[in-house]
């Protein structure tokens, strides 16, 4: 049983330094406020520890 994680850009990148930028890109996120649903993997994780604080996140079921 695979949860998802909806992850939604609530904080502009803009000033931030270009690797999280960059990690923004990489999790799909392109405007503010727009939401992505992704596998929970410790990759993704990971990303989501890098621009903890641009994004929020919620945990759905399978």
């Amino acid at each position: 049983m695979s949860t998802n994680l909806e992850i939604q850009l609530v904080h502009s990148p803009i000033g931030c330094p270009e690797d999280q930028r960059a990690t923004v890109r990489g999790l799909g996120l392109r405007k503010l406020y727009q939401c992505r649903t992704l596998k929970d993997t410790p990759c993704v994780r990971g990303m989501i520890k890098k621009v903890k604080h641009l994004v929020s996140i919620r945990e759905k079921g399978k």
